[in-house]
């Protein structure tokens, strides 16, 4: 019987060139928080989320460059903005994402580094009213006001 023998063949050498690296998505390093910000919203906004603000926290917390809130009209649509969003981050990003609050879709949490989202249904969002903390005004009240104003 012969013994086959295998020849190893280096992948680099004079003779042949190096492959080419194929083009990758950019990673976390790469991504700018703007560009991060920006990516999340559009994501959001392609789900029809609604009432999407953004804070903007550069030189007020060293946790974090910005916070995007929004609402999802129902727990479902809730949890599906929600994995959307992740399914669209993680290949860019070099870490896992922490995402809190998505089997229950009344408030998810999801910590993509250099922009923190909360994924809200309306009575959850108008109870916790978070965007007090950061001074600006809840889109329930806003709209309050709004109707106020406009009633005789």
């Amino acid at each position: 019987m012969t013994a086959l023998r295998k020849e190893t063949v280096p992948i680099a050498t004079s003779r042949n060139k190096v492959p080419p690296v194929p083009a990758q998505a950019p990673s976390a390093s790469q991504m700018t928080p703007d560009a991060l910000k920006d990516a999340i919203v559009k994501s959001i906004d392609d789900d029809k989320g609604e009432d999407i603000v953004v804070v903007d926290l550069h030189g007020k917390s060293n946790i974090t460059d910005f916070i995007v809130i929004a609402t999802g009209r129902s727990a479902r649509q809730v949890g599906a903005m929600a994995d959307h969003l992740v399914r669209k981050l993680q290949p860019v990003l070099s870490f896992r994402m922490a995402v809190e609050g998505l089997p229950q879709g009344d408030w998810v949490l999801i910590d993509c580094g250099d922009v923190v989202v909360h994924l809200f249904r309306p009575e959850v969002r108008d109870f916790y009213a978070i965007e007090k903390m950061w001074g600006l005004e809840p889109p329930a009240m806003r709209e309050t006001e709004a109707g106020s104003v406009n009633e005789p």
